[in-house]
């Protein structure tokens, strides 16, 4: 399997793994050290979507600031005995008072509080004990409470207001930034089970007792869905006073309109600054808890809690599989600007969706797939990275000993145009050819070492030669090098850059043979260059992974043979007469050393005879 192919695959499955593990944790409620991100995420689903008006279900009486400094904290129960008199007075269904009755008080006061409570149905707290605070749970299928909390012990109400009211437990589920969450509608310490306070206060109002199954709560046809071990999901209306708030003071005084009370739940608690019950929510940083209560009688009475029931969190263990998948899918397709246009599409769809079902009424879990997501993406998306500088960097070796052979101009024209030359093209060129003279006997006679560093320092000069002047060395043959003016497009300037790179590799070459003279074993090496311009067939040759880019034709052929003719006239360049005027309009192209010509010579295989210009050194 090619290497890429397994690095996607095993990216791949990995991603779903590592989606599957933490899937597996949220369905089971373990995946708690997720908590703060998706506290943090709830919070700004919450704002974006805003408020929204409570049901007609609930109303509050507060002991605020107000009747505190009127009758002190925590008042009498005198004092709240006829606050729930005057209450009583305009028929709410129930009246849920959120104050634990721990401690008796004057006898007169205890006595008008029950027969307060008995004026209409009512629910009085108790609270649950936790050790250090935490509500932990244990994991049994076969029993049916397994997942509800244990507490340690209850605080009771006294018993004189128990026999007359219902009790329910007030403790809250908060995270870990202490925003509620959950209200557990079910509470268990040794040798009993207890409803909560919200759960009482609802059933009463209902007139119906809650039904228990797995993953939600019904009165009679009306069925709530709830969380693990039988929590129900908070969402809260607005800020402070959003649920309709009056103060005790006006209940004492019958200034509370009667129909705001008529037919609700009446929850009388705490908002006084000194109580210290208050809680952060994402709509206000200090949110009385009886406003938080009093969110969840509201939820249980209207149905409009949120959804976050075993299904929720099957479909969250989903997504948290099925989005790493495509996200480095998406890498793995393509590591462009689409690419990731794409992967920001499939995360903005996904977040859309997520806030759509938010408001719709569905908790989905937004800390869940990211957290199954960022992983996989960021280690995926590193190794394409360093895979891709691999590439790269081979590339560019590649690239650079393209560069060594091709002129600089030519190996870039490759990279942007792989298809170039694909087909041949008839153009007019500029040829120079360079060979050896006397190197075949040389080879006889020395050794493959001295042979090398002969052939490595003509080459380098051939090559610094050509890029100098903008040729492309096209092939080396053996002792010998053609370069090519003209590619990838001819230019005016292609026959004077082929006429000074001729010259210059005159110059060169002779400089390099005089001070090398020991390489050369006694033996005098010398060197021959012919010249010419017209039009060549520029083209590739070869099939497969072995191209070459060549010129060939008749402008090619001349070139070639007019080495022969330098050679025979004891010349070191001969340039035909065509490159000299194409280069210089017939005069000399170098005044280095003289021209002699224009001599008419017979070029080998060549049947008429052409001009030729001959250059050798002087002294």
């Amino acid at each position: 399997m090619p290497r890429q192919r397994f690095l996607i695959t095993a990216a791949l499955l990995l991603s779903a793994l590592w989606g599957g593990f933490l899937g597996s944790l949220h369905l089971t409620g373990s995946a708690g050290f997720l908590d703060r991100m998706e506290a943090s995420l709830t919070d700004i689903r919450s704002v974006l979507i805003g408020g929204k008006t409570p049901p007609p279900a609930v109303a509050i009486i507060a002991i605020d600031d107000r009747t505190a400094a009127s009758h002190g904290f925590p008042i009498d129960r005198a004092t709240l005995a006829r606050a729930i008199t005057a209450v009583a007075a305009s028929r709410p269904k129930t009246i849920a008072l959120d104050l634990l009755l721990l401690d008796p008080g004057t006898e007169e006061g205890d006595g008008a509080l029950a027969s307060a409570l008995r004026l209409v149905p009512s629910v009085i707290a108790a609270a649950a004990v936790f050790p250090e605070s935490k509500q932990m749970v244990t994991s049994d299928p076969n029993d049916p409470l397994s997942g509800i909390p244990v507490a340690d012990s209850l605080l009771l109400p006294l018993k004189r207001f128990s026999d007359i009211a219902a009790t329910g437990v007030v403790n809250v589920a908060t995270d870990e930034t202490g925003v509620p969450r959950f209200i557990p509608l079910i509470s268990r310490s040794a040798g009993r089970v207890d409803p909560s306070f919200p759960l009482r206060a609802a059933s009463l109002a209902l007139d119906r007792d809650p039904a228990f199954q797995p993953g939600s709560i019904s009165f009679a046809d009306r069925h709530i869905p709830t969380d693990t071990g039988q929590r129900l999901p908070l969402t809260f209306y607005g800020p402070r006073r959003t649920i309709p708030t009056f103060s005790l003071m006006d209940a004492l005084d019958g200034k509370v309109p009667a129909d705001a009370i008529e037919n609700r739940v009446v929850v009388i608690g705490a908002t006084v600054t000194a109580g210290g019950d208050v809680f952060p929510t994402p709509f206000d940083p200090v949110l009385p808890g009886v406003e938080v209560i009093s969110t969840a009688i509201a939820h249980l009475i209207a149905g409009d809690s949120i959804v976050r029931d075993h299904n929720i969190r099957r479909l969250d263990a989903t997504v948290a599989v099925l989005l790493p998948l495509a996200l480095v899918g998406l890498i793995a397709w393509r590591r462009s600007l689409i690419g990731f246009i794409l992967i920001a599409l499939v995360f903005v769809v996904w977040a859309t969706i997520n806030l759509a079902m938010f408001k719709a009424g569905y908790w989905l879990s937004a800390a869940l797939p990211i957290a199954a997501a960022l992983p996989p993406v960021l280690i995926f998306g590193a190794a394409q990275l360093l895979l891709g500088r691999r590439q790269a960097r081979h590339f560019a070796a590649q690239s650079e000993l393209l560069q060594r052979i091709e002129a600089p101009g030519l190996g870039e024209w490759l990279a942007r145009d792989p298809s170039f030359l694909a087909e041949p093209v008839r153009q007019d060129a500029a040829v120079v050819f360079i060979d050896l003279s006397g190197f075949t006997g040389l080879s006889e006679a020395v050794g493959a070492v001295t042979v090398r560093e002969v052939l490595s320092g003509f080459f380098e000069i051939a090559d610094q030669e050509a890029r100098a002047h903008g040729g492309a060395i096209t092939s080396f043959m053996g002792d010998g090098a053609m370069i090519l003016f003209g590619l990838p497009h001819p230019a005016e300037d292609d026959a004077s850059r082929a006429a000074a790179c001729a010259l210059a590799l005159a110059d060169r070459m002779r400089s390099w043979l005089d001070s090398h003279t020991a390489l050369q074993g006694g033996r005098k090496i010398g060197f021959k260059i012919g010249a010419h311009c017209g039009p060549v067939v520029a083209s590739r040759l070869g099939t497969g992974d072995r191209q070459q880019i060549t010129a060939t034709g008749d402008t090619v052929n001349v070139a070639s043979r007019l080495m022969e003719v330098a050679a025979s006239r004891g010349a070191e360049v001969a340039f035909s007469a065509a490159l000299v005027r194409a280069a210089s309009a017939g005069a000399g192209p170098l005044p280095a050393g003289p021209l002699e010509g224009p001599l008419e010579t017979k070029i080998r295989g060549r049947s008429g005879s052409i001009d030729v210009w001959l250059w050798r050194c002087v002294g």
